[in-house]
């Protein structure tokens, strides 16, 4: 993903917890704020919104996620703390969030954290699939060269393949 500024459609684009948040959590923050109680820190799950322990559970300190409210996010503010006592993940882990990691997890609060179940608890729905082509699969592809900006290239002569 590119970080850009302004409102492109890079920018735009809705932020999927199941592509790309979770996957930064997963890496940097689930080992202490994760569904394993007896390592959990802080009486703080990360993987899920609800429950006493779930992200946008108000806390001391406000809660970890105010959906659409990132300066209000607890979250926000250690992923960017000078503190290394507040800072998240502490130093000791040897974990750090990249600069593009924030900004997804800044945009994924704005436009209202939204959580999703694993991606294999989800029951698979049919595509609908895009006309012009002579089959699925090439209608697919081109839909996607398409929205890319990208034109196929010719076919192969027969004796080609």
């Amino acid at each position: 993903m590119v970080l850009c500024v302004g409102a492109s459609s890079a920018w735009a684009a809705p932020v999927k917890f199941n592509r790309d948040v979770r996957t930064i959590l997963s890496k940097n923050c689930f080992a202490c704020h994760g569904q394993d109680a007896k390592k959990r820190k802080g009486k703080l799950r990360l993987d899920t919104a609800s429950g006493a322990d779930g992200a946008f559970a108000p806390k001391k300190g406000g809660a970890a996620i105010v959906p659409g409210n990132f300066s209000e996010s607890e979250l926000w503010a250690r992923i960017n703390s000078k503190d290394p006592d507040e800072i998240m993940p502490p130093l000791k882990t040897k974990k750090s969030l990249t600069l593009e990691e924030k900004q997804t997890l800044k945009r994924w609060i704005e436009q209202g954290a939204k959580y999703e179940k694993h991606w294999a608890f989800i029951a698979p729905k049919k595509s609908k699939v895009p006309a012009g082509a002579p089959n699925p699969i090439d209608a697919f592809l081109q839909q996607r060269l398409k929205r890319a900006g990208l034109k196929p290239a010719p076919l192969a002569k027969p004796e080609t393949l």
